[in-house]
């Protein structure tokens, strides 16, 4: 059996600077300058051209928050819409109250154990939990996301070695 190729995907600090919030009926970042959300959209897509075959699981609050549909409805370019499977809070075993103390390493490693086989890795502007899986983390700074040339850099390095057809064959729980 074929492991699945899943990118667990934050949004806030990751696609965008800074944490976004609700403003009457609209979304904004709390970064300032920050003047359209999903600023770093066209990096993140360009990051995973070269391999097609990766999933999209949301580990973000958006997704528990403002669910799922809006929060892929909200992500502007289709082709990172068309990658989107779920998110991680989908059939967990932490209910809704709990999921927001929860670490962010044990929300994915929740999807993990009920999803597998996986090869994964996360892009998220949190590291809390993911301190025995580090190297499938992509750790982004909250008020600067995708926009870091050497996190990008290093999410490129990571793609390749865990999802390049040549790269590790073993499933990554």
């Amino acid at each position: 059996m074929t492991a699945r190729k899943v990118l667990f995907l934050d949004i806030d600090g990751v696609l965008h600077r800074g944490i976004a919030r609700r403003s009457g009926d609209r979304v904004v970042s709390s970064a300032p300058g920050v003047i359209e959300l999903f600023e770093f959209a066209q990096v993140l897509d360009e990051l995973l051209r070269p391999y097609p075959d990766v999933e999209i699981v949301l580990s973000s609050d958006w997704a528990i928050v403002l669910g799922t549909k809006y929060t892929v409805d909200a992500l502007p370019l289709s082709t990172l819409r068309d990658r989107v499977v779920g998110a991680t809070y989908e059939g967990s075993i932490f209910n809704e109250y709990f999921w927001f103390v929860a670490q962010r390493g044990d929300q994915v490693l929740d999807y993990v154990s009920r999803h597998s086989p996986l090869t994964w890795l996360a892009v998220d502007d949190r590291e809390d939990g993911f301190a025995a899986h580090r190297h499938q983390l992509i750790h982004c700074e909250t008020d600067v996301g995708l926009g870091d040339p050497a996190v990008v850099e290093q999410f490129r390095e990571r793609l390749k070695e865990y999802f390049s057809n040549s790269s590790k064959s073993d499933v990554n729980e």
